[in-house]
């Protein structure tokens, strides 16, 4: 997730000077996409089973990945 991403938008409005669109650059744009899908993992496994870190590098030493 990116930290402290200062968004420069844009904003569109109509004849009446209502917002109703708002344009960022690309980057800022793929930033925001990233951050919404690391959050959207992030609620899909908040259930899961959680595990130190002591027998998490275990499991990968014994499976020969550390």
């Amino acid at each position: 997730m990116s930290t402290a991403l200062k968004l420069k938008p844009q904003f569109v409005t109509d004849e009446l000077g209502k917002k109703t669109a708002v344009i960022l650059p690309i980057a800022e744009y793929s930033e925001l996409l990233e951050d919404l899908s690391d959050l959207a993992i992030i609620a899909e496994r908040r259930e899961e089973p959680i595990m130190s870190h002591k027998v998490f590098t275990a499991e990968l030493k014994s499976d020969g990945l550390l």
